[in-house]
């Protein structure tokens, strides 16, 4: 085990912060926590971890950059809707760009030591091929996949300008466990928030489109590799395999024992049709790879969504 450190999580009450804090807290380190609670639950916080209720755009957060010198900022924190961001992109770029450089900035000032931040495969845009590498060409398709990229590019910068050391973890569709079950906690979420209150679940488009999904355990593994070992750059964390939503929806409705089908929406503009991770990079670089299937993840996900599983 690692020696406790010091670490700032952003967006540490949203589904992937809560558990990687909860992970940190358990081994051992001093966590800090800062999260507007625009989409992330106060139920979420850890209570051993230090709970600041602020935007990352708030100037104390820099004041506590400043004062606590964390060791590694594991950023999180954002506007993480595709949907939002084509409707208000202006809202998109505010809060995932102009927050992200002004934390990336306290980080430069101050001396972190590391910064890790949680961006997403959608920089990658309609896949040339599958699985993407992380030499596939970035031409995102939607705001938020832009505004993620714009964040990586930045980091890039500062590291030549600055030597501001980071990892960029790119994410497939992350998936598990959660205390809320709503929309923003990814498509898996959502269905079972439908499922267990017998409603039918929404499915945008014809449900062709294909996505990656990996297991938020799996993820957690991935940043604490990241913050020990690598190199300055980004990595793909997902499974390298895709299934389309239509036959996601058919599996959780045999582990759920549901009996009802899906209801069709318009299809969202800046979906992506179909996409997987290439993660050889991490495999080879962190020692990191996905452990746990879809099938096991989705029954350790229904279940402790409060659904008994057979």
């Amino acid at each position: 085990m690692v020696s406790p450190q010091t670490i700032l999580v952003t967006g540490g009450a949203g589904f992937i912060g809560s558990h990687l804090v909860d992970k940190l807290v358990k081994m051992g380190h001093r966590v800090f926590i800062v999260d507007d609670l625009s989409t992330g639950r106060l139920q979420n916080v850890n209570k051993q971890a230090h709970f600041i209720h602020a935007s990352i755009n708030n100037p104390l957060v820099d004041e506590l950059i400043a004062r606590e010198r964390p060791n590694v900022v594991s950023h999180h924190a954002g506007q993480n809707s595709l949907t939002v961001s084509v409707r208000d992109p202006v809202k998109d770029a505010t809060v995932n760009i102009e927050g992200s450089v002004r934390l990336i900035e306290a980080c430069r000032r101050h001396g972190v030591g590391r910064f890790i931040f949680g961006s997403s495969a959608s920089v990658y845009g309609e896949p040339q091929y599958t699985p993407c590498d992380e030499a596939h060409p970035i031409e995102p398709i939607s705001p938020f996949g832009l505004s993620n990229h714009v964040v990586e590019e930045y980091l890039r910068l500062y590291n030549l300008l600055h030597r501001l050391d980071y990892r960029v973890l790119r994410y497939a569709n992350v998936y598990g466990p959660c205390r809320d079950l709503h929309e923003e906690t990814g498509l898996i979420a959502s269905f079972i928030s439908s499922m267990v209150r017998g409603k039918q679940p929404s499915i945008f488009g014809a449900g062709d489109h294909e996505r990656d999904f990996v297991y938020i355990d799996d993820v957690v593994d991935a940043h604490l590799r990241a913050m020990e070992g690598g190199t300055v750059g980004a990595y793909n964390v997902g499974t390298g395999h895709s299934i389309s939503v239509n036959d996601m929806f058919l599996l959780m409705k045999e582990v759920m024992k549901y009996r009802w089908g899906p209801t069709y929406a318009p299809q969202r503009p800046g979906d992506i049709s179909r996409i997987s991770l290439d993660t050889s990079k991490a495999k080879r670089e962190l020692g990191w790879r996905p452990t746990v299937g879809l099938e096991e993840g989705i029954r350790r996900t229904v279940a402790e969504s409060g659904r008994p599983v057979d």
